[in-house]
C-alpha cells in the first residue's frame, strides 16, 4: 500500500464542493487528506487523476472512487476501444473494455 494525497479534496480534508457545509469533511479521505492505494497504481484515465467524475464536477469518480489513482496488476497496453481515454466515445461513461482505467492487460 502507498499513501498519497487525496485527489478529490487535494489533500485539504474538507469537502471541496461544500455540499453539506463549509466544515464537512471529505467523503473520500475522511478528513485526513490522505488515501491508501494498492501498488502498482496509475493515474485514473477516466477522471485524469482529479478524483472528480468528469461530467458532474461535484461527484467522486466511479472508477477510482475519488483517489485519482487505480491499481493495475500485470503488464498493460493502451485500451483499443477507448484509445486510453477511459471513456466510451458515444456516451462518455467509463469504457466497458478497460473499466475506465485506459489500459488492459497484455495477453
Amino acid at each position: 500500500m502507498n499513501v498519497i494525497e487525496c485527489a478529490f479534496c487535494k489533500g485539504k480534508g474538507k469537502d471541496p464542493f461544500e455540499l453539506l457545509s463549509k466544515l464537512a469533511t471529505c467523503q473520500v479521505c475522511g478528513g485526513t487528506g490522505k488515501v491508501e492505494v494498492k501498488e502498482p497504481a496509475i493515474k485514473c484515465a477516466f477522471c485524469k487523476g482529479t478524483g472528480v467524475y468528469p461530467h458532474d464536477g461535484r461527484v467522486t469518480c466511479t472508477v477510482c472512487n475519488g483517489k485519482g489513482m487505480v491499481t493495475v496488476i500485470g503488464e498493460t497496453e493502451g485500451c483499443p476501444k477507448c484509445k486510453g481515454s477511459g471513456q466510451e466515445i458515444e456516451s462518455g461513461l467509463p469504457c466497458i473494455k478497460c473499466g475506465g482505467k485506459g489500459v488492459i492487460l497484455k495477453k
